[in-house]
């Protein structure tokens, strides 16, 4: 459908399904700009098994010192040496699945959870 002939589009009546949180394979992996800022975000294209197109998940939930559980963005957030800041959420999610740079997080098979708004994240702890 083209832009334009959206405007004459009328409400369905089909909600949006919710993907329930199962193991998801990370088919490709790129940095996105987000934002009028244009912040830097790792965006994961992922295979879920009920459903036959990939979809993106670019945010992780894991556990903070406190044991307290956040969800956050994969942000690539770098340090001085321009690597990724170590205890950052890009870097507990690579670590968590052994991954020493954001590409080799391709392949990888990553447990997914839901986040407060009922979105897929990967789950990290």
């Amino acid at each position: 459908m083209e832009d334009q002939e959206i405007l004459n589009s009328e409400t369905g009546t089909k909600e949006a399904v919710n993907l329930s949180p199962k193991k998801v394979k990370i088919v490709k992996v790129y940095v996105a700009s987000v934002g009028e800022k244009g912040n830097q975000k790792l965006a994961c294209e992922v295979k879920h098994p009920d459903k036959e197109e990939t979809i993106k998940v670019s945010s992780v939930k894991y556990e903070q010192k406190g044991g307290q559980l956040k969800v956050v963005g994969t942000w690539v957030n770098l340090d001085e040496e321009d690597k990724i800041r170590k205890g950052s959420a890009l870097a507990v999610l690579m670590n968590f699945v052994a991954a020493t740079k954001p590409k080799e997080l391709e392949g990888k098979e990553v447990d997914t959870a839901e986040d407060e708004k009922g979105y897929l994240c990967f789950k990290a702890y």
